[in-house]
């Protein structure tokens, strides 16, 4: 494993940090307050297969191990930091990554730093300059390998094995496939997500961009938290229908049941690692731009020193992405899905040195390849109960914020 040389100085508030990226390879996770940029590469690690997420945290360890760390301003994100996005499936063809990037702008509670990473010598210390923004990522994004009627008839499928108790949920994704123009700059895409949804973790990494609401886990000095999304609802279109709608989820017997399978499998995933963990007693309805969600915090203290990644690997894929029991929710996927799914609600996000980091599960998002093809999918969690128009129109909405940010 080579020696990383890490040193990180804190500097004045640099602004926007989406100047500061890569017009066709950004690296970033933002929410808010809180943001890392990440300009060239100074290491990347690939995986594959049922123990990518395991060979990926084991790495991660000799990385570190080898790696002389100077950082004086010791905050969440500062130091030896790998951004990473793993496949939703052991068997896709695309890889799962963990990039140290050579260059880290980050910045949270009004203090910004710079980190340099290199093999050998760092570089002089300069700070990375602002690009001004190239030709628009647009792109018309049409119904890829699934279409609207193959879709209701995968959730027609699935409802009757629910029904005869093959399993209890199911999440069925389909997609959408688009193309960009020569040259495009996916930073105006990753703009047009972060200002439309601050509350969600905006990210991109090795061409996956998305705004994820779902956290799969947070490590911060030993404590764990996540918060599981399942269930939802569009929103009103004034504030007496929105206040309903929220309502109505919060009391739809068939969104309550596929959350507290979502919850269920996330605890039961934690609690070797947490012995006392806990969610929220009632789920919350969580209010985005474009839904309502049904939303549960957890929350616990970790006693075996379990990192972020080592948390990932236990818990993905959740009943929230996936289904429950999960190895028949896999195998239906893999059935009536005619797509792989690639990084699409697999886990995104973050790990440092002390093996902090946080993780989101990649929804909202699309993977833009190197000659610029766009793919997007969006699911949808099916029970006995779903009505297979009903999950369509679910997945536009989810396909939302994707749409519009290339559109």
């Amino acid at each position: 494993m080579p020696a990383l040389r890490v040193e990180t100085t804190a500097c004045r508030e640099l602004g926007s940090l989406l100047p500061l990226l890569d017009e066709s390879e950004p690296l970033l996770w933002m929410r808010r307050g809180f943001g890392m940029a990440g300009v060239g590469t100074a290491l990347r690690l690939e995986f594959t297969g049922p123990t990518r997420i395991a060979d990926a945290a084991a790495a991660w360890q000799r990385v570190v191990a080898a790696a002389t760390v100077v950082d004086p301003v010791a905050l969440p994100g500062t130091g030896l930091i790998a951004l990473g996005t793993f496949a939703f499936s052991e068997h896709s063809e695309l890889t799962s990554v963990l990039v140290v990037p050579a260059t880290i702008i980050g910045r949270t509670g009004g203090q910004s730093w710079i980190t340099r990473i290199a093999i050998g010598d760092l570089s002089p210390l300069v700070v990375p300059p602002s690009r001004p923004l190239g030709p628009e990522a647009r792109a018309y994004l049409a119904p890829g390998a699934l279409s609207a009627a193959a879709y209701r008839d995968a959730v027609g499928t699935a409802v009757t094995s629910i029904r005869n108790h093959e399993l209890s949920k199911v999440v069925l994704a389909r997609d959408l496939t688009g193309q960009l123009p020569a040259g495009a700059d996916l930073r105006s895409a990753i703009g047009a997500l972060a200002l439309g949804y601050p509350d969600c973790w905006t990210f991109a990494i090795d061409g996956f961009i998305g705004s994820s609401p779902e956290t799969l886990v947070g490590v911060t000095g030993g404590s764990v938290t996540a918060r599981v999304l399942a269930g939802s609802a569009a929103r009103g279109t004034d504030a007496a229908s929105d206040q309903d709608a929220a309502t109505a989820l919060a009391t739809s017997a068939k969104d309550l049941d596929e959350h507290e399978y979502a919850v269920q499998s996330v605890l039961c995933s934690l609690r070797p690692h947490s012995p006392t963990v806990m969610a929220s007693e009632l789920p919350f309805t969580l209010k985005l731009p474009n839904l309502w969600h049904l939303a549960s915090d957890v929350e616990g203290t970790l006693v075996d020193g379990s990192t972020a990644l080592d948390l990932v690997g236990a818990l993905h894929p959740t009943a929230a992405v996936a289904g429950t029991p999960t190895p028949l929710a896999l195998a239906l996927i893999e059935r009536l899905e005619p797509f792989d799914r690639g990084r699409y609600a697999g886990p995104v996000g973050w790990v440092g040195a002390n093996g902090d980091g946080e993780w989101a599960v990649a929804v909202r998002s699309a993977q833009v390849g190197l000659r610029g093809d766009v793919t997007a999918y969006a699911g949808a969690g099916i029970v006995g109960d779903s009505v297979p128009e009903r999950e369509l129109v679910e997945t536009r909405l989810k396909f939302r914020p994707v749409v519009e940010a290339f559109g």
